[in-house]
């Protein structure tokens, strides 16, 4: 097989025909010899606003394939050897009981996956309901503002990554094929086949409903099976050994491994692992709002004349203050909307969620500044408390809406009235008010120093119209539950992944940590 890199095509010329052709013309062949074309990267390459190319990595299949390579002195066209994700072989110690998985989000659904695809028929217990249920319970809060602490857009099945952008971005290194595998399971499952080449694929959030739904009865017909309302309550250790599991404060199951991937906002359970002495630190994480434009703003700063044949610009933006604070945009949502993102009675977050098609016309993304320890205290859930405080804050100053502000009323430390020139995007009731009256001055003065900066970068990202809505408090996990190097924690039989133990931070990163959770299991246990 064949690959070749660097393949430029104009984005007003892009079509399968004109790649195919662009490939015979670098391989020096005739189009009808090519028995097979494979795409593996596809980005864009906007520096140039005058002429903006998609970029193509492709593998290809032809005949006379050494021949053909003969003739070639490019180093961007070389000879690959298919490589994909192999399992790892079965320990040799026996199972007393099920494996069972807290948390059905990506972490412990892809750990269940592959759990269930080498025979060990796992038990997945999950607070909340089953994603059909799960988006009835979040819709009826949007619309009414009755929370279910139990499921909700944190909570329930799919995670928190259910009601986002359903981004599948990653930088983590992947020489076992870890991402591959990841992507082949959501494509098996009906995610879109663009998400195995795509620069930032995205599955969104109406197609990830469908997916997980598709995941979990895959998962029952390989054996595993799943309990909906469903909560950890207590950990049975006997010699530091688990031995057994109490749900729902009754129920008691026996358990001698037990994957832990309660997401970034179960507060409560990570509660009583500290009381239990599971071993746990505080971690820096970050803070901050959401910002709102129109896309077409976005997407004409990204692409000039070009933005017709692209779809919905997204954007990356990074400062360092003068007191050398972080500040950076984080989950950007193209033609997306703010969501309210509550868990806890009394308190608020927001979040950004984007369908597939990103067509709500408004672009938004968190703007969030670095939180250490330091502003917070070093107690192993003080950041929690950080967290809470400012959502009380949050939910008391609008009543329990989003509370939104214009940027230029952010600026001069008044409430705002209503928006201008276009309307906010939000699931959720909200309403205008002075966010600053959340924030902590370092987060304020952070904010007023990066904003203004960011627009050097993005004509009118600080136009007086801006919106801003408060407060994005759940970007990562405050907190990491320490694991050894078999990915154990400190407690024999329990492993700790995904967001919730501090090892991950999205949707892909907490589905290559299930899988290698699962994998040291498989490596354990026959």
């Amino acid at each position: 097989m064949i690959r070749i890199r660097q393949i430029k095509i104009l984005v007003s010329n892009d079509n399968e025909q004109v790649l195919k052709l662009k490939v015979a013309k670098k391989l020096k062949i005739d189009g009808a010899t090519i028995k097979n074309l494979t795409i593996n990267k596809k980005s864009i390459d906007a520096r140039d606003k005058k002429q903006i190319f998609y970029v193509y990595e492709v593998d290809v299949e032809v005949l006379n394939e050494d021949q053909v390579l003969a003739t070639i002195k490019d180093q961007d066209i070389f000879k690959v050897i298919k490589e994909e994700y192999q399992l790892p072989a079965k320990g040799n110690q026996k199972l007393n009981n099920q494996i069972i998985v807290v948390g059905s989000g990506p972490a412990g659904l892809f750990a269940s996956f592959l759990l269930a695809e080498t025979g060990y028929k796992p038990l997945i217990i999950e607070r909340g309901k089953p994603v059909e249920e799960r988006v009835e319970e979040v819709n009826k809060f949007w619309q009414t503002g009755k929370l279910n602490p139990e499921c909700n857009v944190q909570f329930g099945e799919g995670g928190a990554g259910t009601f986002s952008d359903g981004k599948l971005n990653t930088l983590v290194k992947d020489k076992r094929h870890l991402s591959q595998k990841v992507f082949d399971i959501f494509v098996e499952n009906g995610a879109p086949e663009e998400i195995k080449y795509l620069h930032n694929p995205h599955i969104g959030t109406d197609n990830l409903r469908k997916v997980i739904k598709n995941m979990r009865e895959k998962i029952k017909a390989m054996g595993a099976s799943f309990l909906y309302d469903t909560k950890l309550t207590n950990l049975i250790i006997e010699d530091n050994k688990l031995k057994q599991i109490e749900v729902n404060n009754s129920t008691k199951i026996n358990c001698d491994c037990l994957v832990l991937a309660i997401g970034h906002s179960a507060r409560d359970t990570i509660s009583m692992l500290y009381k239990q002495n599971i071993a746990i630190e505080a971690k820096p994480f970050a803070m901050g709002i959401r910002i709102m434009h129109p896309q077409k703003v976005i997407d004409e700063n990204q692409y000039g004349k070009f933005a017709q044949y692209l779809p919905p610009a997204s954007y990356k933006l990074t400062y360092t203050t003068k007191d050398n604070r972080g500040v950076y945009s984080f989950c950007m949502c193209p033609g997306g909307y703010v969501v309210n993102a509550s868990s806890e009675k009394n308190r608020l977050a927001i979040n950004g969620m984007s369908n597939y098609k990103r067509d709500s016309q408004v672009a938004n993304s968190a703007i969030i500044v670095t939180v250490t320890p330091q502003d917070f205290g070093k107690h192993p859930l003080a950041g929690i408390k950080y967290q809470q405080e400012l959502e009380e804050k949050a939910f008391n100053l609008a009543n329990g809406q989003i509370p939104l502000q214009l940027w230029q009323d952010f600026k001069q430390n008044k409430a705002s009235l209503n928006y201008e020139s276009f309307a906010p995007q939000c699931m959720g009731n909200y309403t205008f008010t002075n966010i600053r009256n959340i924030l902590p001055d370092f987060m304020v003065n952070s904010l007023l120093e990066a904003i203004p900066y960011f627009a050097n970068k993005i004509s009118n990202f600080s136009a007086s119209d801006t919106i801003l809505a408060a407060i994005e408090s759940r970007t990562s996990s405050p907190v990491r539950i320490l694991r050894n190097e078999n990915l154990e924690a400190n407690i024999e039989g329990i492993y700790p992944c995904g967001e919730g133990a501090g090892y991950a931070g999205g949707i892909t990163t907490s589905a290559i940590d299930g899988i290698k959770v699962a994998e040291e299991i498989i490596k354990k246990y026959y």
